[in-house]
């Protein structure tokens, strides 16, 4: 049984929450985010606290509704605080640029400019032309995003050179020996 389901989240005042029966949408002055709520799940919404619980009283709907309790947490603090991720390009050539406002033009190394539009909700923020951050009130979309510009060229074993993570760790192999 979730434990983590029975635990009431506390709102800020400064967020509007609407509850439908399949539906659950959080709004911060211009910002909101929606998610659909499981048939087996059971939200109630008093005073500036949200509470969750199965509908059947199975392991099954438990489970449910810890996993509802965590993506509607995670949707609070994108829309209060935000989330962010940062890439690095690493690799003799390797760069990235912004054109617009939701373009990235990768040179990877390959004979073309690989091109990747952006989301609607996600916002990118050039460091340098090989470091590049993130943006969204989205946690899942966000993951989503960094691993497919991350897919475009990985992290190779040998030399390191690719497309990483800020601060990951990517183990080098030896090279063969005569």
């Amino acid at each position: 049984m979730s434990r983590i389901a029975k635990k009431p989240i506390l709102v800020p005042d400064n967020i509007n929450i609407s509850l439908n029966k399949e539906n659950i949408t959080i709004i911060k002055d211009n910002q909101s985010i929606s998610q659909n709520i499981h048939n087996s799940v059971q939200i109630n919404y008093n005073d500036n606290k949200l509470f969750f619980k199965s509908k059947s009283n199975n392991y099954n709907g438990w489970m449910h509704a810890g996993t509802m309790r965590s993506l509607v947490n995670s949707m609070i603090l994108g829309v209060t605080i935000g989330f962010s991720k940062k890439l690095q390009l690493i690799g003799v050539g390797y760069r990235i640029s912004l054109e617009k406002n939701n373009v990235l033009n990768m040179s990877l190394g390959y004979s073309h400019i690989i091109k990747y539009v952006l989301p609607i909700n996600v916002f990118a923020t050039i460091i340098s032309s090989t470091e590049i951050i993130l943006k969204s009130i989205n946690k899942q979309l966000l993951g989503q995003v960094a691993a497919n510009l991350r897919s475009k060229r990985k992290p190779e074993v040998y030399k390191g050179k690719g497309i990483r993570y800020f601060n990951e760790y990517i183990r080098i192999k030896e090279a063969k020996k005569k």
